[in-house]
């Protein structure tokens, strides 16, 4: 029996050990020091040592451990792993590991979490956004933009290139703004809550496109000759990477550039020849310049040995010889200036190719590292700030329109959606805020990236099907006066573009993410490609039994999770986000574990079950969005009048989290490893059930009443008073409806009647009439009647005006460029 105790006893120090991860050595000398007392108390003898010696020494003695051990696991690993395309090794290279390293490993580090800068604009980026992005929103008219022009006003078109709304990344060396990643986002975000149009038209010249790139890849002679042409609005640019048959699979894009000579001029010169077939490329229309990716072949070796270069990227004039601009693609009723570019056998200089003849076959490299640091800003940003918008429209509206007597927002059903809208606005922002200091930071997080586009434009896709729910009829009937239906139309083009969400979920993520953010998988995989024998052996001995080690940690830490729940775990604070903490930290014990879990088992095969890749693709994002809105909570002052919006979007979160465990365990192939993996994570079900109707009901009020929660929820979305803005009426009429309702019921009660809240001016003049009011306070009573009305009525049309007519070749040359 004494045998027995000790031997628990080495096991738990061990357990100890691993759990707070120290080194190998330092694990067994713990336990050795356990058998020690045990010898000491006369209860080990001498063959419990040489059963511990035999089972430590051949792991503690590196020489023993590399010629016995490692070299038969390393040759077993070069036999099962799965082989890494050019384009995956490549997206891999290209982007960096910020925080989701952290929260992949299974301790994140909250101190380093929160000692993250919050991001903050400049004066300059301040005074932008109170100037020209404030009166550019001024400017649209959205009924004109989309049903009778299809087009920005050419005013706008000529504001955003005067006040270089098309150069935030251009350096001001150039004549651009260069503007921080926070500060575009924060632009966005604005430009998003009044026009999809207007928000992507400014948008992709600042995400992945030909400025971008010519920054960070162009020779100096094109950075000269083109950027400040961009800075200034005299060229307008366009990126052509889709085609017809290559879509989110862009690595297998058919397009070709043969290396070849030609006439250029009149003169003989080194070139290429160009056959390629795009689509879905915004401003292609309009765009004076056209930055295209294709696969380069030089057959001759004119440029080196290599005959395959394959994808390189190239800039090319509007007006070169058989490029064909199409007409253009009108994206589910966002008419956002997109279309198709063709070519066929086009010859351009051999300079044409961004930075030069030098960069030929450098493309895909190019392209995944400026589209890691893009897919954070653009896409996001405008979900966040659509839904920004939408949550205190969707809130003002509830409390304006009635039914039964009663603002419709006080009906639970309504509640309920009225608390996803704003739970899920104030993560949005959060996940924004955080993802673009990190870009500002020098970060290229790819796999965030795809966090961010993904959870975000469906994020954006449920806000936007909740409000259209409460507000009904209003949201379903198009005109001047209708403020969702176009956001609720273009919604799918935000989701299917940058890699359609299906992808991104299914494949990017965790697929990326597990080879990025795990701190062992790329050490062994480059370890097993060393080509000296000695060399390979050494560094995979280090990466591999690291990587057990790992795995032993994080499986203690599960079991300990999943018997306290976190309880005992470390948290920065101890209010009421302590308890999240120590969940996000379990949850990422039980990622590494069921990530090592899965290669082990699986193998290569784990890239074809897109499935459970996804669920555990699920698991990172959750940690990560639950991170961001710990941060945002924090950077805000830990504010208690925002604790429901944490509380819902906190809880959501974690909720979707242990969705995405349970499904992964119910499916996974090896249903007996997937008994035992289920009684370390999860023995005793759920943790953490979805928001409480409490919560729900405190988010609903805060959307219906003004207050500094909500000010915040919605802050620098443009709410301007203004005629024309539809946002700032509803606003106005918020705050007199709010106004007027005691004096609604004043009358009501010296009248000993419930009356409806409706013909309020009626009502007005007649209680003025009695003296029961004064003449404030009926115009008060006027002007809520007559912003009420507008804010429930909708529009109607006479049949003519709802046919279409086609613009004039002319009329549309005025606007951005010429005829699409």
């Amino acid at each position: 029996m004494a045998d027995f105790i000790w031997f628990l006893l080495v096991v738990l120090a061990l357990a100890v050990a691993s759990y707070q991860r120290t080194s190998l050595v330092t694990a067994v000398c713990i336990a050795g020091g356990v058998m020690i007392l045990g010898t000491l108390f006369g209860d080990i003898g001498l063959l419990g040592w040489i059963v511990f010696l035999a089972l430590t020494l051949p792991f503690t003695l590196s020489n023993i451990r590399q010629q016995h051990i490692t070299k038969k696991l390393l040759a077993f690993y070069r036999k099962v792993m799965p082989e890494m395309s050019s384009t995956e090794q490549e997206a891999i290279d290209a982007g960096t590991v910020w925080w989701d390293g952290d929260i992949f490993s299974g301790k994140p580090d909250w101190e380093k979490l929160h000692r993250i800068p919050k991001g903050r604009l400049t004066a300059e980026e301040q005074a932008f956004l109170d100037g020209p992005v404030e009166e550019v929103c001024s400017m649209v008219d959205e009924w004109q933009i989309n049903h009778k022009d299809a087009d920005l006003s050419p005013e706008i078109w000529a504001y955003l290139k005067e006040h270089k709304f098309f150069a935030m990344i251009i350096k001001k060396e150039y004549g651009g703004l260069a503007f921080s990643a926070f500060a575009q986002s924060r632009v966005l975000q604005k430009l998003a809550g009044v026009s999809a149009v207007l928000s992507s038209t400014v948008g992709v010249p600042n995400s992945l496109g030909p400025g971008e790139l010519l920054q960070h890849y162009g020779t100096k002679e094109q950075q000269d000759h083109y950027l400040p042409r961009l800075a200034a609005g005299q060229e307008v640019p366009c990126f052509a990477l889709t085609g017809p048959e290559a879509g989110s699979d862009a690595g297998a894009i058919p397009d070709v550039g043969v290396v070849c000579k030609g006439d250029w001029n009149g003169e003989e010169v080194l070139g290429m020849r160009l056959t390629f077939d795009k689509r879905y490329i915004t401003l292609a229309p309009v765009a004076t310049v056209i930055g295209l990716a294709f696969k380069l072949q030089d057959p001759d070796g004119l440029l080196s040995d290599n005959k395959e270069p394959g994808i390189t990227c190239a800039l090319i004039p509007r007006d070169t010889k058989g490029l064909e601009i199409g007409r253009r693609h009108f994206p589910l009723n966002t008419p956002f200036q997109n279309g198709p570019i063709r070519g066929n056998d086009i010859f351009v200089p051999i300079d044409y190719i961004i930075g030069g003849p030098s960069m030929a076959g450098r493309g895909w490299r190019m392209l995944v590292e400026c589209l890691s640091v893009g897919r954070c800003i653009t896409l996001p940003s405008s979900a966040a700030g659509g839904a920004k918008s939408v949550s205190l429209a969707t809130g003002a509206y509830a409390r304006i329109r009635r039914q039964f007597r009663m603002p419709v927002g006080h009906m639970e059903g309504v509640e309920e959606m009225l608390a996803r809208i704003g739970g899920n606005a104030y993560l949005m922002d959060g996940v924004t805020r955080f993802s673009t200091v990190g870009v500002d930071l020098g970060e290229k997080p790819s796999v965030i990236s795809a966090i961010c586009k993904y959870h975000l434009t469906e994020k954006m896709r449920q806000v936007i099907n909740d409000s259209m729910d409460v507000h009904g009829g209003k949201g379903v009937m198009l005109g001047p006066n209708n403020y969702l239906g176009r956001g609720y139309q273009g919604v799918p083009v935000s989701i299917t573009v940058e890699g359609a969400n299906i992808l991104t979920r299914n494949m990017m993520i965790f697929g990326q993410g597990a080879m990025r953010c795990h701190p062992f998988v790329l050490k062994e995989i480059q370890a097993a490609s060393i080509e000296d024998k000695k060399e390979s052996i050494a560094a995979f001995d280090k990466a591999v039994f690291g990587h057990i080690g790992f795995a032993i940690s994080n499986t203690v830490r599960s079991v300990w999770f999943s018997l306290t729940s976190g309880v005992f775990s470390s948290a920065p604070f101890t209010d009421e986000t302590a308890h999240y903490y120590k969940l996000l930290q379990g949850y990422s014990a039980n990622l590494a574990l069921l990530t090592d879990v899965s290669m082990g088992v699986l193998g290569g095969d784990l890239k074809r079950r897109e499935r459970l890749s996804a669920r555990l693709g699920d698991i990172l994002s959750g940690l990560y969005l639950g991170s961001t809105t710990l941060k945002r909570f924090d950077e805000d002052g830990r504010l208690k009048e925002d604790l429901p919006l944490l509380h819902w979007a906190m809880q959501n979160t974690l909720h979707d989290i242990e969705t995405a465990i349970d499904d992964f365990l119910a499916n996974f192939p090896n249903k007996a490893i997937g008994v035992v993996l289920r009684g370390l994570v999860i023995p005793f079900g759920r943790r953490v059930g979805k928001p409480s109707d409490k919560t729900e009901h405190a988010i609903a009020q805060m959307l219906q009443t003004p207050c500094s929660a909500r000010s915040r929820l919605g802050y620098g979305q443009y709410l301007a008073r203004v005629e024309g803005n539809l946002f700032g009426d509803l606003e106005q009429t918020l705050d007199d409806v709010l106004a007027a309702e005691p004096i609604f019921e004043r009358i009501c009660k010296h009248k000993k009647a419930k009356l409806p809240f409706t013909r309020l001016a009626a009502l007005a003049d007649d209680a003025l009439s009695e003296d029961i009011i004064n003449e404030e306070e009926a115009d008060l009573l006027r002007r809520t009647e007559a912003g009420r009305l507008r804010t429930i009525n909708v529009d109607d049309f006479d049949h003519e005006e709802l046919v279409a007519k086609v613009n004039s070749s002319s009329e549309t040359k005025k606007r951005g460029g010429k005829a699409a």
